[in-house]
């Protein structure tokens, strides 16, 4: 039986745990080699061991130096890339009126601008296979939110999903595929530790959600999983939202009524 990704060489940001580790064995399992990368570089290594296959190193997709190594690594030692996953990132929350410059640039170059780093990076590889980028936006790219401050979240995310498209222009005549993944509130490591922690108001959220839950990491995978394989050979440029409909309806708390939930 073969998988969905047989052959296929990947470039994994943020695979110490979350979605990054999540795509990690999944993409594995489909039959691809994952060239996993994150800040943890102990995390990414305990992943790549426990999918059993490919390769990982400390990753800082803020840092060209930090990029360039790591995709050279996976090229010296696979021939290829197939697929760029820009997965990894890194927010500071907070509304406008007290957000500080510093966490504005912070999330910005965490979301946004690793985003260019890394594709940058790879292009040239996934020319030459005319190959697959991910980008991973959000819900807080393309709507607002009464519940919690994230100014810069939304501009980068926002970002993302405006690269998404003019790369897929540039990566057309490349034959390389570029698409994003808007995630919603999706039950990870980070959410359990920021916004649905105890006590967040965003933690009555699920209640908005026409599907009446937040999502799983996997839920999140498995359209990544589609669009990195051949049967997505004509889907580029689009952004794909994951959120179970969240983003579809006008209803969300607020602040007051996550509190008083």
């Amino acid at each position: 039986m073969t998988g969905a990704l047989d052959g296929k060489v990947v470039l994994l940001s943020g695979t110490g745990r979350g979605m990054g580790r999540a795509a990690a064995h999944r993409f594995a399992a489909e039959g691809a080699t994952v060239v996993g990368g994150d800040i943890d570089a102990a995390a990414a290594l305990k992943t790549a061991r426990s999918v059993g296959s490919g390769w990982a190193c400390e990753l800082d997709v803020t840092s060209e130096e930090s990029v360039a190594a790591w995709v050279a690594g996976g090229v010296d030692r696979f021939g290829r890339i197939d697929v760029l996953y820009n997965n990894a990132g890194a927010v500071r929350f907070g509304p406008v009126a007290s957000a500080s410059l510093a966490d504005w640039r912070f999330t910005l170059a965490a979301e946004l601008d690793s985003v260019f780093v890394v594709t940058r990076a790879a292009w040239p590889h996934l020319a030459a296979s005319r190959g697959v980028v991910l980008n991973v936006g959000s819900v807080a790219g393309i709507a607002g939110s009464m519940a919690v401050g994230r100014v810069a979240h939304s501009a980068s995310k926002g970002g993302v999903i405006a690269v998404t498209r003019q790369l897929a222009a540039e990566g057309g005549p490349l034959g390389i595929r570029v698409n994003a993944i808007s995630p919603g509130m999706i039950a990870t490591e980070g959410t359990a530790e920021s916004l649905l922690r105890p006590g967040n108001p965003m933690t009555a959220i699920s209640r908005h959600i026409p599907l009446g839950r937040v999502g799983t990491a996997d839920e999140v995978v498995n359209v990544a999983v589609f669009l990195a394989s051949d049967a997505a050979a004509y889907v580029t440029g689009a952004n794909v939202v994951v959120d179970g409909g969240w983003s579809a309806v006008l209803n969300s708390p607020s602040l007051s009524q996550g509190q008083e939930a």
